[in-house]
């Protein structure tokens, strides 16, 4: 079947935004459409055009043996500096204080229109990186961690807090809690990672660093190195955190009243510009 080029374009800018971070060989796009690689590297230059004008991302071309081309999603600075205004607008309503002074936000770590947005923030510190798997702990930060894994294009590893028979073969370390200082486990199956692999750890919510620390002694025993940590909360206590290289979009503090109230990490933007 003959395409013609609106039809290629159509396809490849398709093909790409549902595969990002993947590489995709032009001989693919060539074959695909059965067009000639002169066509197909015309047809990508266009793509690459509309996606830079439409401020959506960026589309790579890789030269070498293991080229080919790739899609990088972005989000414009003004697309987040919207979406955390948003998410901290709803963070201080009232109405989401829960006993504890804790503040509700189920709601929105289980929504994928907050998801995807936070998750393509999360793979943009990390685009120039080479990240294997994403990590994190059950249950709550399951589904951000499972969108930033799509944002990467890279499967997604779970620690738990028991060692089920269903996961083979486990490894467990004990860690301490940040929050209460209590000693508990967690394991990770062996097979869902494999040795040597670089891991981007993710979970919605950081408070004394326990778990996470938890969570970056584990990669260690799997023979493998932490890239970086990603919350989409940070409780700031007044104590030290039991990690130190980390990234987190609000941070969570107390008035002198005590009330709990979300902010801003302006520490996002100094990081993106960074990267």
């Amino acid at each position: 079947m003959n395409f013609n080029r609106k039809e290629r374009i159509g396809a490849i800018t398709k093909i790409l935004a549902d595969h990002p971070n993947k590489i995709f060989k032009l001989n693919y796009f060539t074959e695909l459409f059965d067009s000639a690689k002169s066509s197909i590297s015309e047809d990508i230059d266009i793509v690459k055009g509309i996606i830079d004008s439409l401020k959506m991302g960026e589309i790579i071309t890789i030269v070498g043996a293991s080229g080919g081309v790739k899609y990088i999603p972005h989000l414009h600075v003004d697309e987040i500096r919207a979406l955390l205004e948003d998410l901290v607008n709803k963070l201080n309503e009232p109405s989401r204080v829960i006993p504890g002074d804790l503040i509700y936000a189920l709601d929105i770590l289980y929504d994928p229109k907050y998801l995807k947005k936070i998750a393509k923030i999360f793979s943009l510190y990390y685009a120039k990186e080479s990240i294997d798997y994403v990590m994190t702990i059950e249950t709550k930060g399951i589904p951000l961690a499972t969108m930033t894994a799509e944002a990467l294009n890279v499967p997604l590893a779970i620690a738990r807090d028991e060692n089920k028979v269903t996961e083979g073969a486990t490894i467990g370390i004990n860690y301490a809690s940040g929050s209460t200082g209590r000693l508990r486990t967690m394991y990770v199956s062996k097979k869902s990672i494999k040795d040597y692999s670089n891991i981007l750890i993710v979970d919605d919510f950081l408070r004394g660093g326990g778990t996470a620390k938890g969570m970056g002694d584990l990669v260690v025993e799997l023979k493998s190195k932490v890239i970086g940590m990603c919350f989409l909360t940070e409780i700031d206590t007044g104590k030290e955190k039991m990690i130190s290289d980390y990234n987190s979009l609000v941070k969570i503090t107390k008035t002198e009243e005590g009330k709990s109230i979300a902010r801003i990490n302006n520490d996002v933007f100094t990081q993106l510009e960074t990267n």
